[in-house]
């Protein structure tokens, strides 16, 4: 038996944790495992908070290594290369962030996140697929979420 297809979109306060080890890794890797049956999305953007976040990582305490900062971010860009489907920040999604920004009083980047975890949704759903979920570590961008109708789960939950 086919397992079932599932969908998550994954901002960066997650995904993050694949790379650096933390409350909720091995969840995260084992949700963002390559699977035939699971897609994983991430924002354009999610790009460039991942690489900041650990980058900033190496000044932290206890610093993260430069030469371990290097390999995480190599072993990322390598999974942006066909473990996660990267959706594209168009003006559209922008105007969409603005309305999310001002409706829930959410950071700018939080709320293109959750621009982009909508249209997801809106696509998978019209294309006949399962309702997609939000993996998100930030509370207000899972709140926000949550009001506007998209499953969410918190890696910090789990271990």
């Amino acid at each position: 038996m086919a397992a079932a297809y599932r969908a998550y979109f994954v901002d960066s306060s997650a995904l993050v944790k694949r790379y650096v080890r933390e409350t909720g890794t091995a969840w995260v890797r084992r949700l963002t495992r390559h699977y035939p049956s699971t897609s994983i999305y991430i924002a354009r953007i999610t790009v460039v908070e991942v690489t900041s976040a650990i980058a900033r990582r190496r000044k932290g305490t206890p610093p993260l290594a430069p030469s371990r900062a290097s390999s995480l971010l190599r072993r990322f860009r390598q999974h942006l290369d066909g473990r996660y489907t990267v959706i594209e920040i168009t003006p559209a999604l922008l105007n969409e962030a603005a309305r999310l920004a001002n409706a829930h009083t959410l950071r700018a980047y939080d709320a293109v996140q959750l621009a982009a975890a909508l249209e997801i949704n809106r696509k998978e759903q019209d294309a006949g697929f399962a309702a997609v979920t939000l993996i998100s570590a930030d509370q207000a961008l899972n709140d926000a979420a949550t009001v506007e109708g998209l499953a969410v789960d918190d890696p910090n939950r789990h271990s």
